[in-house]
Protein backbone atom coordinates (compact mmCIF):
# COMPACT_ATOMS: atom_id res chain seq x y z
CA UNK A 1 0.00 0.00 0.00
CA UNK A 2 1.27 3.47 -0.90
CA UNK A 3 2.32 5.55 2.10
CA UNK A 4 0.46 8.82 1.68
CA UNK A 5 -2.02 11.30 3.15
CA UNK A 6 -5.41 12.00 1.54
CA UNK A 7 -5.49 15.17 -0.58
CA UNK A 8 -7.91 17.12 1.67
CA UNK A 9 -5.19 17.33 4.34
CA UNK A 10 -2.89 19.07 1.87
CA UNK A 11 -5.52 21.44 0.48
CA UNK A 12 -5.98 23.76 3.46
CA UNK A 13 -3.97 24.92 6.49
CA UNK A 14 -4.56 22.99 9.70
CA UNK A 15 -5.58 24.84 12.87
CA UNK A 16 -3.37 23.76 15.78
CA UNK A 17 -5.65 22.61 18.63
CA UNK A 18 -8.48 24.22 16.70
CA UNK A 19 -8.81 27.92 15.88
CA UNK A 20 -8.35 29.03 19.49
CA UNK A 21 -8.46 32.55 20.87
CA UNK A 22 -10.96 33.68 22.09
CA UNK A 23 -12.15 30.07 22.53
CA UNK A 24 -9.69 27.90 24.50
CA UNK A 25 -7.43 25.45 22.69
CA UNK A 26 -8.83 21.97 22.06
CA UNK A 27 -12.36 23.13 22.86
CA UNK A 28 -15.53 22.62 20.88
CA UNK A 29 -15.62 26.39 20.38
CA UNK A 30 -12.16 26.34 18.81
CA UNK A 31 -13.23 23.50 16.53
CA UNK A 32 -16.38 25.36 15.48
CA UNK A 33 -14.24 28.38 14.61
CA UNK A 34 -11.91 26.23 12.50
CA UNK A 35 -14.86 24.73 10.65
CA UNK A 36 -16.31 28.19 10.02
CA UNK A 37 -12.95 29.30 8.62
CA UNK A 38 -12.64 26.26 6.39
CA UNK A 39 -9.48 25.03 8.12
CA UNK A 40 -8.46 21.51 8.98
CA UNK A 41 -8.22 20.65 12.66
CA UNK A 42 -5.35 19.19 14.68
CA UNK A 43 -6.17 18.03 18.20
CA UNK A 44 -4.59 16.05 21.03
CA UNK A 45 -5.96 13.15 23.03
CA UNK A 46 -5.11 11.91 26.50
CA UNK A 47 -6.27 8.86 28.45
CA UNK A 48 -8.70 9.09 31.36
CA UNK A 49 -8.90 6.97 34.49
CA UNK A 50 -11.74 4.99 32.90
CA UNK A 51 -9.63 4.46 29.76
CA UNK A 52 -11.47 6.85 27.47
CA UNK A 53 -9.97 9.37 25.05
CA UNK A 54 -10.48 13.04 25.88
CA UNK A 55 -9.30 16.04 23.89
CA UNK A 56 -6.56 17.72 25.90
CA UNK A 57 -2.92 18.52 25.22
CA UNK A 58 -1.19 18.54 28.61
CA UNK A 59 -0.62 15.60 30.92
CA UNK A 60 -1.74 17.71 33.89
CA UNK A 61 -4.67 20.06 34.37
CA UNK A 62 -3.09 23.19 35.86
CA UNK A 63 -2.39 25.29 32.76
CA UNK A 64 -5.89 25.23 31.33
CA UNK A 65 -8.22 24.56 34.26
CA UNK A 66 -8.64 25.45 37.92
CA UNK A 67 -7.94 21.83 38.81
CA UNK A 68 -4.60 20.14 39.53
CA UNK A 69 -2.96 16.81 38.92
CA UNK A 70 -2.74 14.33 36.04
CA UNK A 71 -5.54 14.03 33.50
CA UNK A 72 -5.44 10.25 33.84
CA UNK A 73 -6.44 10.45 37.52
CA UNK A 74 -9.95 11.59 36.53
CA UNK A 75 -12.71 9.86 34.59
CA UNK A 76 -14.29 11.36 31.49
CA UNK A 77 -17.33 12.65 33.37
CA UNK A 78 -15.26 14.55 35.92
CA UNK A 79 -13.12 16.06 33.17
CA UNK A 80 -16.23 17.06 31.27
CA UNK A 81 -17.17 19.35 34.17
CA UNK A 82 -13.84 21.17 34.34
CA UNK A 83 -13.95 24.69 32.87
CA UNK A 84 -11.30 25.55 30.30
CA UNK A 85 -9.62 28.89 31.07
CA UNK A 86 -12.60 30.02 33.14
CA UNK A 87 -14.99 29.85 30.18
CA UNK A 88 -18.14 27.82 29.67
CA UNK A 89 -16.09 25.44 27.52
CA UNK A 90 -15.17 22.12 29.15
CA UNK A 91 -12.87 19.24 28.23
CA UNK A 92 -14.56 17.33 25.39
CA UNK A 93 -14.40 13.62 24.76
CA UNK A 94 -13.13 12.40 21.42
CA UNK A 95 -16.58 11.09 20.39
CA UNK A 96 -18.13 14.50 21.18
CA UNK A 97 -15.54 16.19 19.02
CA UNK A 98 -15.96 13.79 16.12
CA UNK A 99 -19.71 14.27 16.33
CA UNK A 100 -19.25 18.02 16.03
CA UNK A 101 -16.79 17.95 13.13
CA UNK A 102 -18.71 15.19 11.32
CA UNK A 103 -16.58 15.29 8.19
CA UNK A 104 -16.94 19.03 7.57
CA UNK A 105 -13.14 19.52 7.54
CA UNK A 106 -10.17 17.14 7.78
CA UNK A 107 -9.09 16.22 11.29
CA UNK A 108 -5.72 15.00 12.57
CA UNK A 109 -5.56 13.37 15.99
CA UNK A 110 -2.29 13.47 17.89
CA UNK A 111 -2.13 10.54 20.28
CA UNK A 112 -0.08 11.75 23.23
CA UNK A 113 2.69 9.43 24.36
CA UNK A 114 1.63 7.39 27.39
CA UNK A 115 4.95 5.54 27.83
CA UNK A 116 6.53 8.91 28.76
CA UNK A 117 9.80 7.83 27.13
CA UNK A 118 8.45 7.25 23.59
CA UNK A 119 8.80 3.53 24.20
CA UNK A 120 6.60 0.42 23.90
CA UNK A 121 4.54 0.73 27.11
CA UNK A 122 1.36 1.76 25.30
CA UNK A 123 -2.01 0.36 24.30
CA UNK A 124 -5.04 1.61 26.28
CA UNK A 125 -5.23 5.05 24.64
CA UNK A 126 -4.51 3.63 21.21
CA UNK A 127 -7.33 1.10 21.55
CA UNK A 128 -9.72 3.78 22.84
CA UNK A 129 -8.99 5.99 19.84
CA UNK A 130 -9.36 3.08 17.41
CA UNK A 131 -12.78 2.31 18.87
CA UNK A 132 -13.94 5.92 18.73
CA UNK A 133 -12.95 6.53 15.10
CA UNK A 134 -14.13 3.21 13.69
CA UNK A 135 -17.24 4.57 11.98
CA UNK A 136 -16.15 8.16 11.47
CA UNK A 137 -17.40 9.28 8.03
CA UNK A 138 -14.91 12.07 7.24
CA UNK A 139 -11.26 12.65 6.44
CA UNK A 140 -9.25 11.63 9.50
CA UNK A 141 -5.57 10.93 10.14
CA UNK A 142 -3.59 9.93 13.21
CA UNK A 143 -0.11 10.86 14.40
CA UNK A 144 2.20 10.60 17.38
CA UNK A 145 5.75 11.32 18.50
CA UNK A 146 5.94 7.66 19.54
CA UNK A 147 6.82 5.28 16.67
CA UNK A 148 5.36 2.38 18.67
CA UNK A 149 2.01 4.19 18.69
CA UNK A 150 2.16 4.81 14.94
CA UNK A 151 2.90 1.14 14.31
CA UNK A 152 0.05 0.02 16.57
CA UNK A 153 -2.46 2.40 15.01
CA UNK A 154 -1.61 1.15 11.53
CA UNK A 155 -2.52 -2.34 12.75
CA UNK A 156 -5.66 -1.24 14.61
CA UNK A 157 -6.90 1.14 11.91
CA UNK A 158 -5.92 -0.20 8.48
CA UNK A 159 -6.73 2.31 5.79
CA UNK A 160 -6.31 5.32 8.10
CA UNK A 161 -3.23 7.46 7.43
CA UNK A 162 -0.84 7.36 10.39
CA UNK A 163 2.07 9.79 10.67
CA UNK A 164 5.12 10.29 12.84
CA UNK A 165 5.73 13.66 14.50
CA UNK A 166 9.40 14.51 14.19
CA UNK A 167 11.86 17.18 15.28
CA UNK A 168 15.51 17.63 16.19
CA UNK A 169 14.81 16.37 19.74
CA UNK A 170 17.08 18.76 21.67
CA UNK A 171 18.21 17.12 24.90
CA UNK A 172 17.40 20.21 26.98
CA UNK A 173 13.71 19.73 26.10
CA UNK A 174 13.65 15.93 26.08
CA UNK A 175 15.83 15.23 29.12
CA UNK A 176 13.58 12.45 30.40
CA UNK A 177 14.61 10.33 27.38
CA UNK A 178 18.11 8.87 27.17
CA UNK A 179 20.55 10.08 24.51
CA UNK A 180 20.58 6.80 22.58
CA UNK A 181 16.80 6.85 22.18
CA UNK A 182 16.86 10.49 21.08
CA UNK A 183 19.44 9.66 18.42
CA UNK A 184 17.16 6.90 17.13
CA UNK A 185 14.22 9.30 16.97
CA UNK A 186 16.23 11.87 15.00
CA UNK A 187 17.01 9.24 12.38
CA UNK A 188 14.89 8.55 9.31
CA UNK A 189 15.04 4.91 10.39
CA UNK A 190 12.36 5.75 12.96
CA UNK A 191 10.01 6.79 10.13
CA UNK A 192 10.58 3.56 8.23
CA UNK A 193 10.45 1.39 11.35
CA UNK A 194 6.82 2.33 12.00
CA UNK A 195 5.95 2.56 8.28
CA UNK A 196 4.63 6.10 8.74
CA UNK A 197 2.39 7.42 5.96
CA UNK A 198 3.55 11.01 6.49
CA UNK A 199 5.64 13.10 8.86
CA UNK A 200 4.86 16.30 10.73
CA UNK A 201 8.14 18.09 11.43
CA UNK A 202 8.96 21.11 13.59
CA UNK A 203 8.98 24.27 11.47
CA UNK A 204 12.40 25.56 12.55
CA UNK A 205 14.16 22.38 11.39
CA UNK A 206 12.61 21.81 7.97
CA UNK A 207 16.00 21.88 6.25
CA UNK A 208 16.99 18.67 8.07
CA UNK A 209 18.17 15.50 6.40
CA UNK A 210 15.16 13.62 7.77
CA UNK A 211 12.76 15.93 5.93
CA UNK A 212 14.84 15.73 2.76
CA UNK A 213 14.73 11.93 2.91
CA UNK A 214 10.98 11.93 3.47
CA UNK A 215 10.47 14.15 0.44
CA UNK A 216 12.81 11.97 -1.63
CA UNK A 217 10.69 8.95 -0.67
CA UNK A 218 7.49 10.76 -1.64
CA UNK A 219 6.10 11.06 1.88
CA UNK A 220 3.85 14.05 2.57
CA UNK A 221 5.47 16.55 4.95
CA UNK A 222 3.38 18.60 7.37
CA UNK A 223 4.95 21.01 9.83
CA UNK A 224 4.29 22.52 13.25
CA UNK A 225 3.73 25.08 14.63
CA UNK A 226 3.60 28.09 12.28
CA UNK A 227 2.82 31.36 14.07
CA UNK A 228 3.27 34.09 11.44
CA UNK A 229 2.82 34.84 7.76
CA UNK A 230 6.60 34.97 7.39
CA UNK A 231 7.03 31.52 8.93
CA UNK A 232 4.28 30.20 6.66
CA UNK A 233 6.10 31.43 3.55
CA UNK A 234 9.26 29.68 4.72
CA UNK A 235 7.41 26.50 5.62
CA UNK A 236 5.65 26.15 2.28
CA UNK A 237 9.01 26.05 0.52
CA UNK A 238 9.85 22.80 2.31
CA UNK A 239 6.56 21.33 3.55
CA UNK A 240 3.30 20.36 1.89
CA UNK A 241 1.04 21.89 4.54
CA UNK A 242 1.26 23.86 7.77
CA UNK A 243 -0.23 23.52 11.23
CA UNK A 244 -0.77 27.08 12.50
CA UNK A 245 -1.91 29.18 15.44
CA UNK A 246 -1.92 32.85 16.45
CA UNK A 247 -2.71 34.24 12.99
CA UNK A 248 -5.06 33.51 10.11
CA UNK A 249 -3.40 32.20 6.93
CA UNK A 250 -4.41 33.88 3.68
Amino acid sequence: MTRTLPKPFLAQPIAHRGLHGPAPENSLGAFRAAIAGGFGIELDVQLTRDRKAVVFHDYTLERLTREAGPVRMHDQYELGNFSLEGTEETIPTLPETLGLVAGQVPIIIEIKDQDMHLGPDIGPLERAVAKDIRRYPGDLALMSFNPHTVHMMKELCPGTACGLITCDFPEEHWGRIDSKRLAELRSYDSVNACNADFISHVVNDLDSGLVAQARADGLPVLCWTVRSVEDARHAYRLADQITFEGFTPA
